[in-house]
């Protein structure tokens, strides 16, 4: 540095300390808004600096940032990676607003990728009843080992949970997990989750929007009973290379975005693989012989047709191992360990057509393949028996909408789903004591036609109403047990010839939801919906253990049905820009599928011996508070919340609870979750994440038999106990760092620690009987020893490494 510029700044720090003396500066408070110039869509993660304070910070997902400074000009520079640099002198002398719009670097988009933009972005708004969280939100959630992920951020949404540090998926308003429709760019998932259900199965950068539908579900949507979780993929709408990925101790990822022709055909495509052998001891020493490893990788094509066309493509891969030696006998099978092993194949091809700009046609054909595998080594020897299942889903559905004017737009259309069910089999290899088995392949067909539309009546009224009809068809080749009069016990068995209806179901499914405007900052909500579910998943662990069994609907096992009410008051606090929500919701429920007490379904050839139906209901309270502005934002939710089931069989034996009300798996009376960002400057954010709920429900023996000198615990009622409290609190730290203005590599730090004060929560409970005097100062004279497992014990840090370059 130059000596006259030593002698300036000593000047400027002098003439500073003698202004002190003299005035005082009121304040003020500046907000800039940033906006892209060709969309007019919000950008977040904008940097904005500010001369001569030498502060600033970052854009929230609003687009916004907010902060006082005093009176005075003031220079402010706006910049975004890929996007000219917007500098704005203001003379500030009152609390100001300031919009700004980022120019793309060295050119716009072209007219006809900003066409096709806008075409998409209109389709894709959310409707009314939806919850949203967009990919930077969560980003900024302190999530295990520094991975963000979508279904850990889903649970700390009100009403949204799972049942611990593992679950294979997500349960709302205390239904159960195969109720939620997991949706990936209209492709179902069914296994969303890697590493042991600590991961969402979603290529991380791939990402464009998150959709949790729980209240007032669509008609466009039908399957599944609770909730509906619509996951979209960007559409690469680019003019040059975008690179993104991120390298961290459990995964890795890497993201390119380019176009292959210009104005016509460009790609996006994603890939993440994670290698965790040597981590995962440091969960717990249980885990020392285990082994896990998971893939993903989603491609999206998109192809500009015409002005008025577009056709996408977007194929996905997901692919899980792991190794365990919790189990070491299922079905007789002694083994080394088990090896567990999920593959998803999933492909959609959508053809968007515009009329004019308020009417469109989509067109989508979806395949799905999902095919779970256990790998049984057998001890002392070479051979390895597999248990194999499958679900293969096709689907073709065409939705016309039109926007008649601002107040008034409607949709409708059809759909064709396509469910082949290959229940499972067991290949023994070279052994000669395990036998082959096979079961039953299922084929089913869901035709539907639905209709939505949405009414704004007046500024205090505005209405949804939607309708939809589906068709259920099992068909032949299928084998159906005939149960005696007394049904417990199979007497006959039907053989339907392929193609043949075996059993069909026709039902209608009401949706409504209305908003009730109070004022400009209160409003009022109500809805209802009723739906059906053919496809089910009958299971006895919330575990991702892929010895579920799904199955479709047929003469003995009904489809589950429910019907949703739900009221709800939002308000938006004009001075603190707080939002509040308050909703309640009644669900009830038909034909819920659970095991019968003592089942054993792994590969039972008619299910139906092995489960029951009953019915159930879930009621509850949500109360939510949500700052989304400002250097500290974040939420806060609490759920008061009641599930539970009743099965009402004649047979005593497969009565459970005696057909009284019991807790379901996922009853949580209480569940309290905070999240809070503090964006202190443009480079540095920190989060904190608590998390806390009532303990899972679970099963104690009633009392001890004495059975050939083998003491035998008696089960006389199910989930009749709870595990202890689960609370966590997670820290993260993200480093931005750059000093040119005009960069197009932009990276970034991000320090996480999962579990920051090791509570160690358990996961389940078991019981296992006694020999000697061991642990006596504990169980006493009991003949049972009762025994808790957790996965993690202690803190787990990580550091992710994150990078974009265009």
């Amino acid at each position: 540095m130059k000596p006259v510029h030593h002698i300036t700044g000593l000047l400027l720090c002098l003439s500073c300390f003698m202004g002190l003396g003299q005035t005082v500066l009121q304040e003020h408070e500046l907000t800039v808004k940033v906006v892209n110039d060709a969309t007019g869509f919000q950008m977040n993660d904008a940097d904005i600096f500010i001369e001569p304070c030498l502060c600033g910070g970052i854009s929230d997902v609003n687009g916004q940032f907010s902060i006082k400074l005093p009176e005075g000009a003031h220079k402010v520079t706006v910049s975004f990676i890929g996007y000219k640099n917007n500098v704005q002198n203001i003379v500030l002398n009152q609390n100001t607003s300031v919009l700004v719009r980022m120019i793309v670097e060295e050119e716009k988009l072209s007219e006809v990728i900003v066409r096709a933009k806008k075409v998409n972005d209109h389709l894709r708004s959310p409707e009314m009843g939806v919850l949203r969280l967009e990919p930077q939100t969560l980003k900024k959630i302190p999530t295990a080992a520094g991975e963000f992920d979508i279904l850990r951020g889903m649970t700390l949404l009100a009403g949204v949970n799972n049942a611990g540090d593992i679950s294979n998926g997500l349960s709302v308003r205390g239904g159960s997990l195969d109720q939620n429709l997991v949706l990936y760019d209209e492709a179902p998932v069914f296994n969303p989750t890697h590493l042991f259900g600590l991961f969402s199965v979603f290529t991380p950068d791939m990402l464009s929007s998150v959709d949790l539908y729980r209240a007032n579900i669509p008609a466009r949507y039908g399957g599944r009973i609770t909730s509906v979780l619509d996951v979209k993929t960007q559409n690469p709408y680019v003019d040059k290379l975008k690179l993104n990925g991120g390298i961290g101790l459990v995964s890795s990822r890497f993201s390119l975005q380019t176009p292959l022709i210009e104005d016509k055909l460009s790609m996006a495509i994603g890939g993440r693989a994670g290698f965790t052998d040597f981590l995962l001891p440091l969960f717990s020493e249980r885990l020392d012989n285990t082994k896990a490893r998971f893939y993903d990788a989603t491609l999206k094509l998109l192809y500009l047709a015409g002005p008025k066309d577009q056709i996408a493509f977007t194929g996905f891969y997901s692919k899980d191992f792991y190794q365990l030696d919790f189990i070491s006998q299922v079905e007789n099978i002694s083994a080394e360990n088990n090896q567990f092993d999920f593959r998803t194949l999933n492909g959609t091809l959508k053809w968007l057509h515009t009329f004019d700009d308020v009417s469109t046609l989509k067109t989508v054909l979806v395949s799905s393949d999902y095919l779970p595998k256990i790998i049984f080594p057998e001890i002392d020897s070479s051979n390895e028996i597999l248990y194999d299942s499958r679900i293969r889903y096709l689907s073709l559905s065409s939705e016309f909408s039109k926007e008649v004017n601002d107040r008034f737009d409607y949709y409708l259309g059809f759909q064709g789903n396509r469910y082949d069910i290959d229940p499972g089999n067991l290949n023994p290899g070279q052994s000669t004591s395990i036998r082959s088995v096979n079961l039953n392949r299922e084929t089913s067909y869901v035709l539907s036609t639905f209709l939505n539309t949405n009414w704004s009546a007046n500024t205090f009224l505005s209405l949804s109403l939607g309708l939809r009809h589906n068709s259920y068809l099992l068909v032949g080749p299928f084998e159906q047990p005939v149960f005696n009069d007394l049904g417990t016990d199979i007497e006959d068995t039907r053989f339907f010839e392929k193609g043949e209806v075996a059993t069909s179901y026709h039902d209608l499914e009401p949706r409504l939801g209305a908003v009730l405007n109070i004022n400009d900052q209160s409003t009022v909500k109500l809805s209802y919906a009723r739906l059906n579910q053919y496809l089910q998943n009958v299971f006895n662990a919330t575990t991702p253990l892929p010895t579920s069994r799904w199955k479709t609907a047929d003469e003995n096992i009904k489809p589950q049905r429910g019907n949703s009410y739900s009221i709800g008051f939002y308000h938006l606090s004009e001075k603190s820009k707080i939002e509040m929500g308050l909703e309640a919701y009644y669900r009830r429920t038909q034909n819920n599928l659970t095991f019968r007490p003592g089942a054993d379904f792994f590969l039972e050839e008619f299910l139906q011996n092995s489960v029951v139906q009953g019915e159930g209901r879930n009621y509850g309270v949500e109360l939510s508070f949500r700052k989304p502005n400002g250097k500290v934002n974040g939420w806060l939710n609490y759920t008061w919340s009641r599930s539970a089931l009743r099965t009402n069989d004649q047979i005593p034996a497969n009565r459970i609870n005696n057909n009284q009300w019991f807790n379901s798996d996922f009853d949580r009376p209480h569940v309290l979750n905070a999240t809070i960002n503090f964006e202190g400057d443009a480079f540095n954010t920190w989060s904190l994440n608590f998390t806390g709920q009532s303990g899972r429900p679970f099963t104690i023996p009633n009392g001890v038999v004495e059975f050939e000198n083998i003491d035998v615990p008696l089960f006389l009622e199910r989930n009749n106990a709870r595990l202890p409290l689960y609370h966590r609190l997670d820290f993260s730290w993200k480093v931005r760092y750059s000093k040119k203005a005009n960069k197009r590599w932009v990276g970034d730090w991000t320090f996480t620690i999962y579990n920051v004060y090791g509570r160690r929560n358990p996961i389940n409970a078991f019981f296992d009987q006694r020999t000697g005097i061991e642990n006596a100062d504990i169980f006493g004279s009991s003949p049972l020893g009762s025994y808790e497992i957790a996965l993690l014990n202690s803190p787990l840090f990580a550091l992710t490494y994150n990078f974009t370059f265009q």
